[in-house]
């Protein structure tokens, strides 16, 4: 069983950066899909950026993509979502999540994430 814990969400003025950490109770294998995903109330959970250890693949979604960057240490355990030029319309809770098969198989659908981190907020004004 893997538990993440997410830190690092705040409220900051729209340009500005944040960066989110999850840390993972276990290390990430090659094989796994390591992501995150946003969720406002009212709307389906999205899937923002992801990484695939093994393949040292990187994806990210549109409204993303450009701004922010997701990395992972030498260790394994800690996930970092880098986040640039925050804009209001990225003000949501954001979560991690972990995946026993590789991104391909799971790609933005959040049902075939096996684990979840509790979320952290981020606000944009």
């Amino acid at each position: 069983h893997v538990q993440l814990v997410e830190s690092g969400g705040g409220s900051v003025q729209a340009g500005e950066s944040l960066t989110l950490s999850c840390t993972s109770s276990t290390v990430t294998y090659n094989g796994d899909c390591r992501a995150w995903f946003r969720q406002v109330p009212g709307k389906e959970r999205e899937g923002i950026a992801a990484i695939c250890p093994g393949l040292v693949r990187t994806d990210y979604s549109d409204s993303v993509k450009g701004r922010f960057t997701i990395s992972r240490d030498s260790a394994k355990i800690t996930l970092s979502l880098q986040m640039n030029r925050l804009k209001p319309e990225d003000t949501a809770m954001y979560y991690c999540a972990a995946a026993p098969v590789s991104c391909s198989v799971v790609g933005w659908t959040w049902r075939l994430y096996h684990y979840w981190g509790q979320g952290t907020q981020v606000t944009v004004s």
